[in-house]
């Protein structure tokens, strides 16, 4: 048995060296995926972890029967040298982490075992994503397709939406170390200025990132504002807009940080800023996981992902994507209230419970991988169509 894992960008390479010789993770779960992937491949033939999108090339063995591939490559804009890869590889099974249709369609065709394994959603934004989405639901509904898995309710609703059959839609979660037990409930600190507010995640454009520099440059002369970053992507362009808006010294980017840091940066600031536009495939960030152990009010937008589990001044502040003055007014108004700040934060161990999904990423593909009856009842068990998820968990999903 040969198990491949098909991954869109990261590093397991550099990932394996931090976490087993300094005891570092710069995301969250990596010690897990690495244990997790670890034990498999002392069952199996080998496990191969392809990570697409990479600085460099390389195919290595890092222990017995675990191998790492960097492919160097935007997979959709080079997937014959994707394809390629895996070909060479000669996988029984294959799990797939992003939704390229054209990996699915050669293990069709290569009659090769597969899940889709994703923290996506699908949106029809317009009518070429509506046609997508159609023919991607296809692919997903395949025979050769055993399960198709999302991170989180809303993104597996959504997978519902577009047509994919709820039989084979599994809702799954990481498995979190830090609770909500382990930080206290905050209060706002009277007269601390200036105020701190945290950003974690990718740094471009549709993350919203832009939008929270142009809100506190639309706050400096009413409520002085601190924004720190941690991320990596389009640093320097980010940077230059700071500038240009004259609020350089109040935004600090950090770079990409370690995953222990990330809960102290949020513990500290006194909110933590998710703006993601709508068109940006969310599934349910781990920032919010975070930021609700921290006990850290959030301030996001109104992404369809985020729907049910954000509401308005009751678990977080809530404001229309792609509006820096209305993010720029939650800030405002949930500093200039002291109540309703309280009460956010302590309804961040009700909400963080809420999220969490029964199906961990490791139980999902040890499950799949050693496919007993048993096996295969525990993941039928744990489908969208099961009963075990309550719609009223969630709120029901309205597209446009």
């Amino acid at each position: 048995m040969r198990l491949l894992i098909a991954q869109y960008g990261g590093d397991y390479r550099k990932a394996f060296n931090l976490v087993r010789n300094e005891g570092i993770e710069t995301y969250n779960s990596q010690k897990y995926v690495i244990d997790t992937v670890t034990n498999i491949a002392k069952q199996i033939d080998e496990v191969i972890l392809l990570c697409c999108n990479t600085k460099e090339t390389y195919n290595q063995e890092i222990e017995p029967g675990l191998r790492v591939i960097g492919a160097g490559v935007e997979p959709h804009a080079n997937s014959s040298k994707i394809l390629e890869i895996i070909q060479q590889s000669q996988p029984t099974h294959l799990i797939i982490h992003f939704p390229m249709t054209d990996i699915f369609n050669w293990a069709i065709k290569h009659q090769v075992k597969m899940i889709g394994l994703f923290a996506d959603c699908f949106l029809p934004i317009n009518w070429k994503q509506r046609i997508k989405n159609y023919n991607k639901a296809k692919i997903f509904n395949h025979e050769q397709v055993d399960w198709v898995a999302n991170h989180g309710l809303n993104a597996c609703y959504s997978l519902q939406k577009i047509g994919v059959n709820p039989n084979k839609i599994i809702p799954w979660d990481w498995q979190h170390q830090t609770t909500p037990q382990k930080f206290d409930v905050k209060k706002l600190k009277p007269n601390s200025l200036p105020r701190k507010l945290a950003y974690v995640g990718l740094i471009n454009d549709n993350k919203g990132v832009g939008d929270i520099i142009t809100a506190v440059a639309k706050l400096q002369h009413t409520q002085p504002i601190n924004l720190k970053i941690a991320g990596s992507g389009d640093i320097e362009k980010f940077q230059h807009r700071a500038e240009e808006l004259q609020i350089s010294k109040q935004v600090q980017f950090l770079g990409l940080i370690p995953q222990k840091q990330v809960i102290k940066l949020m513990r500290d600031a006194d909110a933590v800023v998710v703006p993601s536009w709508h068109k940006y495939p969310e599934a349910c960030p781990l920032t919010i996981y975070e930021s609700l152990c921290a006990h850290t009010p959030i301030i996001a937008s109104d992404h369809p992902m985020f729907r049910g589990n954000l509401i308005h001044r009751q678990n977080a502040m809530v404001f229309p994507e792609r509006k820096p003055e209305l993010l720029a007014q939650s800030i405002q108004e949930l500093f200039a209230d002291s109540e309703l700040y309280h009460r956010i934060s302590l309804k961040s161990k009700a909400s963080w419970e809420h999220l969490q999904m029964p199906v961990k990423w490791g139980d999902l593909i040890t499950n799949w991988l050693f496919g007993s009856q048993v096996n295969q009842k525990w993941l039928s068990n744990h489908s969208l169509s099961s009963g075990l998820y309550s719609q009223s968990k969630v709120k029901s999903l309205s597209f446009v």
